[in-house]
């Protein structure tokens, strides 16, 4: 697709107009998927994410919005408030929204070019452990969906424990601090009589936030529901997706690499463009479905460099807060005041 500027004219974008959040709200829509990263093919869907603003009620009143989504398709506004709290975590998921190509911008008003102009306040060290601990869980994904059910539980119960680990890590820059209790975890002998071992949580906490309680179990709860969804499908089917899976996870890396070495969020992938869409379309997978040891060569590459890159990157170590709200009540201030 070249004319990107066209898509929101489709009617099944009309929601983008009509609802009550959106409309004039929205500060920015972009590209978001395989099209952002240069590794679409032919059947490749448009996603689309974007940010609106808070309306004045939500931010002097009583009511509260923190993201659209049409599932019809496959697009997510994020209220503005909300898409800081996630950017100040550096999380994948959105950090990229601020960095791509000109042309799959699909719409950009003088606030959210305010906000890409501003893209450097919210890359820090925290960088390291979102992406780290993401591509860290999605590589035990990989290999779980690799080993269907040839692994021994006990080493499949780690590969979660291990997920897991990476979520609760960053708790405390998400939740409430655990000055009143502790959340730990750890493996031990099951109590379910059909594992051997089996993930425990032992929970201390006192006048805690319920919303933050139910968070955190959310978050770990769905880790769990993650690896349980894999199983015996179709093998054509599943080796498209494991391809396209290791191809993301190899592009994580990427990603984490100009943060941390260049200060830089690159969505669109040109220069690696030929090794992604390689393991994208099977290159380094074998007959039996496993990938080829190049495969494996290519990720330790990947960690040695994202290793030393965390030891050695300039960013700092938190992003600089009273910049950051200096930009958010700037922009949040046009709301109050009728000026959007």
């Amino acid at each position: 697709m070249n004319h990107y500027n066209e898509i929101l004219n489709q009617k099944e974008y009309s929601f983008i107009n009509t609802n009550e959040h959106l409309g004039r709200h929205v500060i920015l829509l972009g590209l978001s998927g395989s099209y952002s990263y240069g590794t679409n093919i032919e059947t490749s869907d448009i996603d689309i994410r974007g940010i609106t603003l808070n309306q004045k009620s939500d931010l002097i009143g009583l009511t509260q919005f923190e993201q659209y989504s049409d599932e019809n398709t496959d697009t997510v506004i994020y209220a503005f408030n909300k898409i800081i709290a996630l950017l100040l975590s550096c999380n994948p998921n959105t950090i990229e929204l601020l960095g791509l190509n000109p042309e799959h911008y699909l719409y950009l008003n003088d606030a959210g070019h305010m906000l890409l102009d501003n893209k450097r306040l919210f890359l820090s060290k925290r960088a390291i452990q979102s992406f780290g601990g993401y591509a860290d869980a999605q590589l035990r994904r990989l290999q779980n969906a690799l080993a269907r059910d040839s692994f021994p539980q006990s080493e499949k119960e780690q590969h979660i424990f291990n997920s897991i680990k990476n979520a609760v890590h960053g708790f405390n820059s998400r939740f409430k601090s655990f000055e009143n209790g502790s959340v730990e975890i750890y493996i031990d002998n099951a109590v379910n009589p059909e594992f051997q071992k089996e993930i425990f949580v032992d929970v201390n906490l006192k006048h805690y936030p319920l919303r933050d309680y139910a968070g955190m179990l959310s978050i770990m709860s769905n880790v769990v529901k993650d690896y349980e969804k894999i199983g015996k499908r179709n093998k054509k089917k599943d080796d498209l997706h494991l391809n396209k899976h290791a191809m993301h996870l190899v592009r994580l890396f990427m990603m984490a690499l100009d943060i941390l070495e260049k200060g830089e969020i690159n969505t669109y992938r040109t220069k690696e463009h030929d090794l992604l869409m390689d393991i994208r379309l099977g290159k380094y997978q074998k007959e039996d479905g496993t990938f080829h040891d190049s495969f494996y060569d290519i990720l330790a590459d990947f960690e040695k460099r994202l290793k030393y890159a965390s030891e050695n990157t300039d960013l700092p170590e938190e992003p600089d807060m009273k910049k950051v709200q200096e930009l958010v009540m700037t922009i949040n201030e046009r709301v109050i005041r009728d000026e959007i």
